[in-house]
């Protein structure tokens, strides 16, 4: 299957480095481009891309607000947010507005292609140079909670989310809790479905809002 991707930056030099990294791949497909915000949310709704590669700092309307846009409108597309700077201090919203994954733009290619295929999959992605950082600020400054929003999950689910909040792989967690990967990825399905979760990078929003675990992971 081929994944359908859509190249948002304002600088046309960082979207034609993009499309050659991308367009060597024979899975992915580069089906637009857009130098700002509002122009990427509008191609989202046109082409319905599988993941759209959004710049955090763009024109007319910034990547987080674009992505706000296109959760919103129910759009199956995935936002992987790419950046300069990985003390970026609008990853904690971009996370929070539904993006699927955080990259640095000095990624070396093979990770960049690695995150559009993971995310494309419905996995989510944070760069490792920023992934404590981005738990150490949720945990933090944790958004008021939502009271009971957990309690809809089974104790074996909820076991699940705290370890998938520690960074966990399906793999980890199946060793973890001596069950098979496929059994990890049926408790991961429903958590996220009963949650009204995206993907895991909300799995690891919400279980730190909500107090599920500790800046330490525990």
């Amino acid at each position: 299957m081929t994944i359908r991707v859509l190249l948002a930056d304002d600088q046309a030099v960082m979207r034609y480095g993009l499309r050659l990294i991308l367009e060597g791949e024979p899975d992915l497909a580069i089906v637009g481009e857009a130098a700002d915000g509002e122009t990427a949310a509008a191609a989202v709704q046109r082409l319905r891309p599988d993941v759209v590669l959004m710049d955090i700092r763009m024109p007319r309307l910034d990547g987080i607000a674009a992505v706000r846009r296109i959760v919103a409108s129910g759009a199956p597309t995935r936002a992987l947010m790419l950046t300069t700077f990985d003390l970026d201090e609008y990853v904690f919203d971009a996370l929070r507005a539904g993006a699927s994954g955080f990259l640095l733009k000095d990624a070396p290619p093979e990770e960049l292609v690695t995150a559009v295929r993971l995310v494309a999959a419905g996995e989510a992605l944070l760069a490792p140079s920023v992934t404590r950082r981005v738990i150490e600020e949720f945990a933090r400054r944790p958004a008021p909670a939502r009271r009971g929003a957990h309690e809809r999950l089974t104790a074996r689910e909820l076991e699940v989310l705290r370890l998938v909040a520690r960074g966990l792989t399906n793999d980890e967690i199946a060793t973890e809790l001596f069950v098979s990967r496929t059994t990890v990825k049926t408790h991961v399905a429903r958590l996220l479905a009963k949650l009204g979760l995206r993907d895991r990078v909300q799995a690891v929003v919400h279980a730190y809002e909500h107090g599920l675990v500790t800046g330490d992971g525990r």
